[in-house]
């Protein structure tokens, strides 16, 4: 690289990506960020709109530009990363999921620029489209790298997108484990914070307000809980996170009837703090890659109860550190949190075992040196 070679300044990286929301790439394009600035400048590219995590980038001292990508493919957008590639001479675009590197692979047909592309999760459905392979075979260059955080997306990766299995290499997702706390020492007074009772069994979900992550069925297993014979009234949920999906959720929670047993928070940024007031994690998603939320869980010493979609099975073992449900499943959800609440000695050795199972594989630490 010519800014290494000359010694005049470090590299640029182009963090390229969708939009600066909380999400899981979002999360991890800032915190490479901050993680790598003694060796590298970063800039931040948004296809269409920046967002909480773009703000706080900016109050960082970090660049921010959105390109207002227009629907269909916009060539004028490949041009406006092309100048803005130029205008920062970037070194290096890191393209944070499928479309940012098409469009990335588009802008530097001007100049030549190596591509590192991260693949995070995959829709639902997930077809094989042809053109989109033949295009990915012909974008993909020599010089560029390819990363799945887990091997459920790498194996999309190549079924879906045509890329050759030998180009993509698996990362796994990590989060700060200093972070979170196993021994939840402010679990009574979050509790009290949140009008929750010492005795209450407390689920909790943290996901964006999303079709995907199919908080319906979390509600439809809240009411599977609470009713008829099988009672639990001491079950609670509590859903942090916010989107679109937001007044949908509600209106749900309403025409079931459970909303003393719901609590919607919204958007928080003391996760780490809020988990330490629940007894398990619960995640009711249609697809996910290597969700951070999990990880997250399993560093508070929380056992997980989820779908068994996408990557879900790389980070929980079946029976081990938590369990695994059909998709669009509340009676086999329920009867999974059921279990929990009916055995603590299962919660607590679950719980365990995810807190070492984060320790050996998903460690930032190990993550952002592997990039």
């Amino acid at each position: 690289m010519q800014h290494a070679a000359n010694g005049n300044s470090k590299p640029t990286i182009c963090q390229l990506v969708h939009t600066l929301k909380v999400g899981g790439a979002e999360i991890l394009a800032r915190e490479y960020a901050l993680r790598a600035r003694d060796e590298f400048d970063t800039v931040f590219a948004c296809l269409d709109e920046t967002g909480v995590l773009g703000r706080r980038l900016e109050e960082e001292g970090f660049c921010v530009e959105v390109l207002r990508r227009e629907e269909g493919i916009d060539l004028g957008c490949a041009r406006r990363i092309a100048e803005f590639c130029r205008a920062h001479d970037v070194d290096i675009i890191h393209a944070q999921q499928n479309t940012p590197f098409f469009y990335a692979a588009l802008a530097r047909l001007r100049r030549r620029i190596p591509i590192l592309f991260t693949e995070h999760g995959r829709g639902d459905p997930d077809p094989v489209v042809w053109k989109r392979i033949v295009a990915n075979r012909i974008l993909l260059r020599r010089c560029d790298r390819v990363v799945a955080v887990g091997d459920c997306v790498k194996e999309a990766l190549v079924r879906c997108e045509g890329i050759p299995r030998k180009r993509v290499e698996v990362i796994y997702n990590g989060v700060d484990l200093t972070a979170y706390d196993s021994a939840r020492p402010m679990r009574e007074e979050v509790r009290r914070e949140l009008g929750l009772h010492e005795g209450d069994f407390v689920a909790m979900q943290v996901a964006r307000l999303n079709h995907l992550k199919d908080h319906g069925t979390a509600i439809r297993t809240v009411a599977e809980l609470v009713a008829g014979i099988n009672n639990n009234d001491r079950f609670r949920l509590v859903i942090v996170g916010g989107g679109e999906e937001q007044d949908s959720i509600q209106r749900l929670v309403a025409e079931l009837g459970v909303g003393r047993y719901v609590r919607l928070l919204g958007m928080r940024h003391d996760v780490a703090r809020l988990l330490q007031a629940a007894d398990v994690f619960l995640l009711s998603s249609l697809t996910e890659g290597i969700p951070l939320t999990a990880i997250e869980a399993m560093a508070s010493g929380l056992p997980c109860v989820s779908t068994d979609v996408g990557g879900m099975s790389e980070v929980i073992v079946e029976g081990e550190t938590g369990l695994l449900s059909q998709r669009e499943n509340p009676s086999q959800l329920a009867d999974s949190i059921r279990r929990f609440m009916e055995n603590p000695r299962l919660c607590h050795q679950m719980g365990r075992a995810g807190l070492a199972r984060a320790g050996k594989l998903f460690d930032e630490t190990k993550m952002h040196a592997a990039y």
